[in-house]
């Protein structure tokens, strides 16, 4: 029993820290993707308040007019006046540029025979700008609708409960239109706007100035359908950025997009290229001194030694007649055993084997040497290589 037992507390401990490192994967994806979401579900909040303009504005008309005329005369003194502030809070402008709206002017008036009398009134509006300058001017016509005396009557007595009790008055409301597609510019932003009625008899129970947005392209879809824009707005969001999140995830785990074992194996196959190359070259070499007689190693090193040329002021080494010389490793060539495997490694390891007798057919083979092209396969150390 001692084996099992063993055993299944080692089964229990891998299975325990399998399902810890599961459950930490869970979590930490699952707070990922929230956080993701979030953001995503920001961005579109951001891009919505910054992009769609005032939808609707409307704030109340207070006129004004001078009372010093005579208290015999029933007309008023001067035309009522109202300057009327376009600014949210007093700061923010209520019109963005470029975007149109249509302004209109809702005066509520009672069905009095003043007002009957009337007749057609002119109404003014006149935009500035933050300096003082009129930016734009508009003058527009209006008056109460007309009821008969019979119809009056009949509308009397049947709303005589609710006109009885104040539920209901007798009034009607004007909307003048002003303004159907108003622009502001940028240069010059209406910052507000003085409205006039032309008339010294009128009267009028409160005013309303109404602003509204007519929008078009992608801000009539915002507005239109709000949730399928949201849904699609937050969704390009969520990709974009999971993309994103994706591609660092490999970086970081890979260090890039490709697993970098396929660039190694190119590299090795590089490699394995210039050293069969260099190989055959040492091989070739060494046929080429076989083949000529053998000489006396010891009388050629003597000779050489006598004759070992000196540095000269310029720091290079030269003969006693003038001529340059070279150091050169010489080796006995007649035995193919030992011989042929030094050749070998020497010619790997960089250092040139000659025969002793063949200068010009070893310079010659300098020359070649050193007009054969590089052939070592170049590469940039990456993010994500190292040669």
């Amino acid at each position: 029993m001692g084996p099992v037992l063993i055993w299944l507390q080692d089964v229990a401990a891998v299975t325990l820290l399998r399902a810890r490192r599961t459950l930490l994967r869970a979590a930490i994806f699952f707070c990922v993707l929230v956080l993701l979401l979030w953001v995503s579900i920001f961005l579109y909040g951001s891009f919505y308040y910054s992009y769609m303009p005032t939808v609707s504005f409307s704030t109340p008309v207070n006129y004004q007019y001078r009372t010093d005329c005579g208290s015999g005369n029933s007309v008023l003194c001067s035309f009522p006046m109202a300057n009327v502030s376009l600014l949210k809070n007093g700061k923010e402008q209520v019109m963005m540029y470029g975007q149109p709206y249509r302004v209109s002017l809702e005066l509520e008036m009672p069905e009095s025979p003043v007002n009957e009398q009337l007749g057609m009134f002119m109404v003014k509006m006149c935009c500035y700008s933050k300096d003082g300058r009129i930016v734009s001017t508009v003058s527009r016509s209006a008056m109460l609708h007309y009821r008969s005396s019979l119809l009056q009557i009949l509308s009397t007595l049947v709303f005589s409960p609710l006109l009885v009790t104040g539920l209901s008055e007798q009034k009607q409301l004007i909307e003048v239109e002003l303004y159907s597609d108003y622009r502001s510019d940028s240069y010059q932003p209406t910052v507000g706007a003085v409205i006039e009625i032309q008339s010294r008899q009128v009267q009028i129970y409160s005013a309303h100035l109404r602003i509204h947005a007519y929008f078009t392209g992608i801000r009539y879809l915002l507005y239109n359908f709000p949730l399928t824009s949201a849904v699609i707005g937050v969704a390009s969001n969520f990709t974009f950025l999971s993309v994103i999140v994706l591609f660092s995830y490999l970086q970081f785990i890979w260090g890039g997009f490709w697993p970098p074992d396929q660039v190694r194996v190119q590299v090795m196959m590089g490699n394995t290229t210039r050293l069969q190359q260099r190989r055959e070259e040492a091989r070739r070499r060494m046929r080429t001194t076989a083949s000529a007689p053998n000489i006396n190693y010891e009388r050629e090193q003597d000779a050489r030694v006598d004759q070992a040329p000196e540095p000269d002021q310029t720091g290079t080494l030269g003969n006693k007649t003038g001529e340059p010389g070279a150091i050169r490793v010489i080796g006995l060539v007649g035995e193919s055993g030992q011989d042929d495997e030094n050749a070998l490694e020497s010619d790997e390891a960089g250092v040139s084997l000659e025969a002793p007798y063949s200068t010009a057919g070893t310079n010659a083979t300098e020359k070649e040497a050193e007009a054969e092209p590089d052939s070592n396969l170049r590469q940039r150390h990456g993010p994500w290589m190292s040669l």
